[in-house]
């Protein structure tokens, strides 16, 4: 439970308080009848003639990990390390640039644009240059957080070649790295006045079997303004691993872990979710049934619905990868929900059957 802690510290330090945003119309947007901000309108543009991606834009974490087959054995290998470390030595958990990294895709954006760059000023303070000024990648630009990167217009869409990232990156939460090979192509097309659609490509020979990507859409955040998102507290100190609860771990016997095997379902996050919980090999091991596991890799790689092992701490608390499994009993024993202890809160899901 300190290793949940230790993450609430963090994005504690890392999240703005919902006080500090402000309410400041935007000159010269098109607007509704009623005065708010017309999303659906025409996209403005450029002086000559492309679509100006100008703005403050947000969008969730996108979704996107790459099948298990397309991982290299030592990408597989160490990001299943990682996992069993809880991934603090996540980039973003240790309070250094993200780089290409899925999750980080998102978030809130400000995107200014000029003939000869475009510029990305991501609400952790870090950016990127995105040169506009016809020159060619380069074939072996100096490693970095953020990468090199070449832009041209291919009609409305935005082209952007990227290399030179370091291996200090992740382009996963997951623990999935790459090597400094790593090439990335992003799509920037804007449809309308109030989206933005970014589709991404990894290609890396050296970590994936074939390239693979995912989509961000991204909305405008007009009428205010984004404020920075500073990472305060580092990772190096949590305490805590699969291995360190292992050895914390208490006997239970098999009749009352039996007692726990079922179906429950609950709300997380304003999205239904369903947990399996299951015995296998003495051990209780719960599967997000339906949806990639939100945790981890599991013993087989990146699998869909992949079972998560719960080491016992009590007769009705689990440590399983990091989040804290409690089971509510009847005057019985037997369970008739489970609560997830997760950074953002419990979620309580009712035991189905």
């Amino acid at each position: 439970m300190k290793l949940l802690l230790g993450v609430l510290m963090l994005f504690a330090g890392t999240t703005p308080a919902a006080a500090q945003w402000l309410d400041r119309p935007w000159p010269g947007i098109p607007r509704t009848a009623d005065g708010k901000p017309n999303l659906t309108a025409p996209a403005p543009r450029g002086p000559e003639g492309q679509p100006d991606l100008t703005g403050v834009w947000t969008a969730p974490p996108p979704v996107a990990r790459p099948d298990p087959a397309t991982l290299q054995p030592w990408v597989a290998d160490l990001a299943r390390r990682r996992q069993q470390e809880y991934y603090r030595k996540r980039p973003f958990f240790r309070c250094l640039p993200s780089g290409p990294e899925t999750e980080r895709s998102g978030g809130w954006k400000r995107v200014l644009q000029t003939p000869t760059a475009v510029v990305i000023l991501n609400d952790d303070l870090t950016y990127r240059v995105i040169h506009m000024d016809g020159r060619e990648l380069e074939a072996d630009p100096l490693p970095s957080w953020m990468g090199y990167s070449v832009g041209r217009w291919d009609g409305d869409t935005l082209v952007v070649d990227s290399a030179g990232f370091n291996d200090k990156t992740w382009v996963s939460r997951y623990g999935v790295s790459h090597t400094e090979a790593l090439q990335v192509t992003e799509r920037y097309r804007r449809p309308a006045f109030g989206h933005l659609q970014v589709e991404v490509t990894f290609t890396d020979p050296g970590a994936f079997a074939k390239p693979w990507g995912f989509t961000v859409r991204m909305v405008l955040a007009a009428d205010t303004e984004m404020l920075e998102a500073v990472c305060e507290r580092s990772s190096e100190d949590w305490p805590g691993s699969l291995s360190d609860a292992a050895n914390r771990a208490v006997s239970v016997p098999p009749d009352v872990l039996a007692r726990y095997v079922g179906v429950y379902s609950g709300i997380y996050r304003g999205t239904e979710r369903t947990y399996e919980v299951s015995l296998a090999g003495g051990q209780l091991v719960a599967t997000i049934v339906g949806a990639y596991d939100a945790v981890g890799l599991g013993a087989a790689g990146l699998e869909q619905g992949v079972p998560r092992p719960l080491v016992p701490q009590s007769e009705t608390l689990f440590e399983g990868l990091g989040l804290g499994y409690r089971f509510i009993v009847n005057e019985e024993g037997a369970a008739t929900a489970l609560k997830v202890i997760h950074v953002s809160g419990d979620y309580r899901y009712s035991r189905q059957r």
